[in-house]
């Protein structure tokens, strides 16, 4: 697919300053330290403190923006992917629009759970080359305290805040990417919105996966041990096929950036790969799990430690609720 790649031109992120260690969760549930870093990879993570959603996600727009040297008003999409809005509606895509300043952009929200960032890169490329829009402004933030069950300590230690945004336009580098899910695993990793209360309201719900079970609404659920089965497997499998539409091995990669969601996974998944784990971009003992921005907030990271140079080969690869998966693999 040489020729109808993309080419980021400049990363932005945002965390909050408020990070929480380990030892302040020992304080509200029975764990530890011990307990949490050899299992998780976190040390600590960042919980917004007064910050928003769609605030974290327009501070983070607005470092990519200055990055590229790109005039807001040169913006024709905004993409914000997240599962952690701060309204049903209207979208954070287009709150932000206007506090960025990007009148004639077009506002998406989509919510892919932890996979949100590759697919929404790869929905940034095909409107790039549909005709109408040179611009995108991709954007994924989350704020996962709003929903964690902070009496569950085998979830509740795992996830952090933050923003992480990328400014993506048309390139001649190569590009390659391996979308999907497993709608029958729904039930693995849910959070529920409460049901309807109308006056016109008497039937119970109708029975699934989801509803009837006794876990509070509006909090986050995980079946760890599942999840974890279906991402060892999933995240090779997309990396092979996104390298195989790019026309490259992956022993050819120079970095994989996967999601940031337990060290074990990104372990077993680079293991499965055949790569070492020195081809991983691991930024999870400082920011936790943060759902679709971790991958961003990561690469950010490699752009301003100097990580990545002109022509390297990468890999971003995560999964998520739904169950999602996807890899895209792009030339830097």
């Amino acid at each position: 697919m040489a020729g109808t790649g993309i080419t980021i031109c400049g990363m932005g992120s945002y965390l909050p300053d408020n990070f929480v260690d380990n030892n302040a969760y020992a304080q509200i549930v029975d764990t530890s330290d011990e307990w949490i870093r050899p299992r998780t990879g976190i040390v600590t993570r960042p919980i917004a403190n007064g910050e928003t959603t769609w605030r974290m996600g327009a501070a983070a727009g607005r470092r990519a923006l200055e990055r590229a040297g790109v005039d807001p008003k040169e913006v024709d999409l905004i993409l914000v992917t997240s599962v952690t809005p701060d309204f049903l509606t209207p979208s954070m895509s287009c709150v932000i629009q206007q506090e960025l300043g990007c009148p004639d952009a077009m506002c998406i929200d989509a919510n892919c759970a932890c996979t949100g960032f590759v697919y929404g890169l790869d929905m940034a490329r095909r409107y790039l080359y549909s005709g109408d829009v040179d611009t995108v402004l991709l954007i994924s933030t989350e704020m996962l305290s709003r929903i964690t069950n902070y009496a569950d300590r085998s979830t509740c230690v795992l996830f952090g805040d933050g923003a992480g945004a990328a400014v993506v336009r048309r390139g001649e580098g190569l590009y390659g990417a391996h979308l999907g899910a497993d709608g029958t695993g729904y039930g693995l990793m849910f959070c529920r919105l409460p049901l309807p209360a109308s006056p016109f309201t008497h039937n119970p719900p109708q029975p699934d996966e989801i509803y009837g079970r006794p876990e509070p609404d509006e909090q986050l659920v995980m079946a760890g041990h599942e999840v974890y089965k279906f991402a060892v497997k999933a995240m090779p499998q997309a990396v092979e096929k996104a390298c195989a539409k790019a026309g490259l091995a992956p022993s050819e990669l120079k970095w994989v950036v996967p999601h940031q969601a337990n060290i074990r996974i990104i372990q077993t998944a680079m293991k499965n790969l055949g790569l070492p784990m020195e081809q991983a971009w691991v930024s999870i003992d400082h920011t936790g799990n943060m759902s679709s921005a971790t991958i961003p907030i990561a690469l950010d990271e490699m752009v301003q430690a100097g990580a990545l140079q002109r022509g390297d080969k990468v890999v971003m690869v995560g999964f998520g609720a739904g169950l999602t998966y996807g890899a895209a693999v792009i030339e830097w």
